[in-house]
């Protein structure tokens, strides 16, 4: 009997094959299925108010026991931060991170209790003031509907440097870009190395292991600095960042670009030393860099969180890269005043070099 070939048992086989393909592949599965659901996870994971949240602060000769207070705290798009020393209150108001600064007084008006609301911002966040102004003059109408004037609103609004969004959006990107291109840099060329057996080759020269790993990791670093530095110069002639410090500043973000660099090139030799194929490559180094390009502060404020995740973020060196970027450029904050920053990167760097010290491999 002649066996007659069923083209449907063929596309059925040939399907089943592709679609355990597709499952073995890790890649396949962190791109089409993890990565999709960290996104939603995290952007889902902003405040109700999202980015448009404004952050406000109150004086410390605010009158808390009143109706205004009780709405206002509750406010979803309001987020309120306390703060037990004036000066940082006010720091605080002229970096930028607050919106305003509210004190509610009581004043009784032809035997009508009425409250005095003097809001005291800076012209960096005008657009967030405009958001709030309106949002002051409704509590008036959910607290006495027949009293329009029940609130007033005093506004006092003063001059400072302007924080354009160049100077929050550069550093975040010269973040982001060393972060991709180092890790994919040194793990890709390690393992290629490796591979090659022309690691092995270098490891039986007389030439110093040290001296070996330096002069390729260096190599990339110095590009990558190079890459900073044209980052730095088209944004601040072209763009208008700021460096207040001019030079100084410049140099200053040059080194702490130079260590977060050093500790990236640790984390790609790690990778390149762990992994069994190239595309396993690329999935480590997603599985690192993806939570940090999006709990960094990279494209947006870590305060959108909320606490319990902040809390997260700050372990991630790139956090505090970015964080010291900004008060370098921007606050005028030398190397000694952002120490925690430097210190968290440090550590991380030594945890890095420890691991390399045990787990690298020369073939």
């Amino acid at each position: 009997m002649q066996y007659k070939y069923s083209q449907l048992t063929a596309l059925i086989a040939i399907t089943k094959a592709s679609l355990l393909a597709i499952i073995k592949n890790p890649g396949s599965i962190f791109f089409s299925l993890v990565f999709p659901l960290v996104f939603i996870w995290i952007f889902g994971s902003f405040g109700n108010g999202g980015l448009n949240k404004i952050n406000i602060a109150f004086s410390n000769q605010s009158d808390t026991n009143n109706a205004v207070f009780a709405i206002l705290k509750n406010l979803p798009q309001i987020k309120i931060a306390t703060y037990s020393n004036e000066a940082l209150q006010k720091a605080d108001l002229e970096k930028g991170n607050l919106a305003a600064i509210i004190k509610i007084a009581s004043n009784d008006t032809a035997n009508k209790h009425q409250y005095l609301i003097n809001v005291t911002a800076t012209n960096a966040t005008s657009a967030e003031v405009a958001q709030l102004i309106p949002i002051l003059e409704n509590i008036s109408i959910k607290i006495n509907p027949d009293f329009k004037n029940y609130i007033q609103i005093e506004k006092n609004i003063y001059s400072i440097r302007a924080y354009r969004q160049i100077d929050f959006i550069l550093p975040g990107q010269i973040g982001f870009s060393i972060l991709f291109s180092t890790l994919f840099g040194i793990a890709f060329t390690f393992y290629n190395l490796r591979e090659q057996l022309i690691l092995k080759r270098f490891y039986a020269s007389p030439v110093n292991k040290l001296n070996i790993l330096t002069g390729i990791g260096f190599s990339r670093l110095f590009f990558q600095l190079i890459n900073v530095v044209v980052l730095i110069i088209v944004g601040r002639f072209w763009l208008g960042f700021t460096l207040i410090n001019g030079l100084v500043t410049f140099l200053e973000m040059i080194l702490i670009t130079f260590l977060m660099l050093i500790v990236l090139m640790g984390v790609g030799l790690i990778i390149s030393s762990v992994v069994k194929t190239d595309a396993t490559i690329s999935l480590l180094i997603n599985l690192f860099a993806l939570p940090q390009m999006l709990l960094s502060g990279t494209f947006f404020p870590i305060t959108v969180f909320p606490d319990w995740m902040q809390n997260i973020c700050s372990i991630f060196p790139l956090t505090h890269f970015n964080t010291a970027m900004r008060k370098i450029s921007f606050e005028g904050l030398g190397l000694v005043s952002i120490w925690q920053h430097i210190a968290v990167i440090g550590l991380w760097g030594l945890v890095v070099y420890i691991l390399i010290y045990k787990i690298f491999k020369w073939e």
